[in-house]
């Protein structure tokens, strides 16, 4: 379990997800289970010792054109949108605002004043 402030969840960004899957299961053991996120997009989370380690995203469509494939880091915050006022105020630009994931929690991307990208999310409450 994450606390405030810290990397709570790692993410890859690609277009081939089964190429992904086949490097990361032959390079570091990785197995995987998939999740549907609607409009015919599956997620797939990589699984080590059979705890979750990260997931991996397709990425898809003209929201992705000349985006580089890349990770993305996600920060534990615990008020997703008092942080992103926060975050705002001090020079970060909002990149896409507070949205929900049922079941995962409150997400925000956020570009820091360096340029940098980093999501934080609230997570969901488990129980």
């Amino acid at each position: 379990m994450t606390v405030h402030g810290q990397f709570h969840w790692n993410e890859l960004m690609t277009r081939d997800v089964e190429k992904a899957k086949d490097f990361y299961a032959k390079c570091v053991g990785w197995t995987y289970d998939s999740m549907d996120m609607g409009g015919g997009l599956t997620y797939t989370l990589a699984m080590a010792g059979g705890a979750p380690a990260g997931g991996i995203f397709p990425m898809s469509g003209p929201d992705f054109d000349g985006v580089p494939e890349h990770w993305i880091s996600y920060l534990h915050v615990d008020d997703i949108d008092g942080a992103v006022k926060k975050a705002e105020a001090n020079g970060a630009r909002i990149h896409r605002p507070p949205f929900d994931i049922p079941g995962t929690g409150r997400i925000a991307m956020i570009i820091e004043p360096g340029g940098a990208m980093v999501g934080w999310m609230t997570p969901a409450a488990q129980g």
